[in-house]
């Protein structure tokens, strides 16, 4: 059985109060999944309460984030740098869409956080839109998010994740390739069960913990 990575993407959303009542909600349902890693990427804010928590009540989370600086640290107000994460988080989303959309995040801007992430022994998921999009080398995980998809309750087909899947894997030795957008309880088995696809990168359904426990469940 292949090894699965479900993973939450909080992105802009809660205050401590409301991740606690979340974790309160998901620990009644949690048990030991053979296989799958979980991984919750919650804001900066929240990276320290959820590393506390986690570690308090022996939970399988692991945490990640959902951003890192291009920069080692030094003078950049405002910015948090991958040795900082280091602390909290064993994980970080590189190159999300909404980041390249909002923040106008380049191709350079996102291989220079790869790097720097790397170098702090932190495993960064590469987020793509499509076999086009640049995948710097020695990159083990990618996420594949198609735009129409985030967001807009409309996923894609799991044959068409599928053949991206198979071609990242093997244009750029990818190890693991997981599908992100408009992920659901009731259709997340027919991406898992595609052999090119190693899991899933949750938005929306995971501010519910009774929606993602499901996903972990059912995937």
């Amino acid at each position: 059985m292949k090894k699965l990575f479900i993973i939450a993407n909080w992105k802009s959303h809660k205050t401590e109060e409301e991740a606690e009542v979340w974790l309160d909600a998901y620990k009644i349902k949690e048990a030991p999944v053979a296989e799958k890693e979980v991984i919750l990427c919650g804001p900066f804010t929240l990276l320290s309460f959820l590393k506390a928590c986690v570690v308090y009540n022996n939970s399988q989370i692991k945490i990640g984030a959902q951003d890192v600086s291009p920069f080692e640290e030094g003078a950049y107000t405002g910015a948090v740098n991958a040795k900082q994460l280091k602390e909290f988080a064993s994980y970080v989303l590189i190159g999300h869409s909404e980041r390249r959309a909002n923040f106008a995040e380049t191709n350079e801007i996102i291989t220079k956080k790869i790097q720097m992430a790397k170098q702090a022994d932190l495993i960064p998921i590469l987020c793509v839109q499509g076999i086009d999009t640049p995948i710097p080398e020695n990159v083990t995980m990618v996420a594949f998010e198609p735009i129409g998809a985030i967001g807009s309750g409309h996923p894609d087909s799991p044959e068409d994740a599928e053949q991206v899947a198979k071609i990242i894997k093997e244009k750029h030795s990818v190890q693991y390739v997981l599908y992100g957008g408009s992920v659901t309880p009731e259709d997340v088995k027919r991406f898992t069960q595609m052999p090119s696809i190693d899991g899933v990168l949750v938005g929306g359904a995971s501010l519910d913990p009774d929606k993602f426990t499901q996903i972990i469940h059912n995937s």
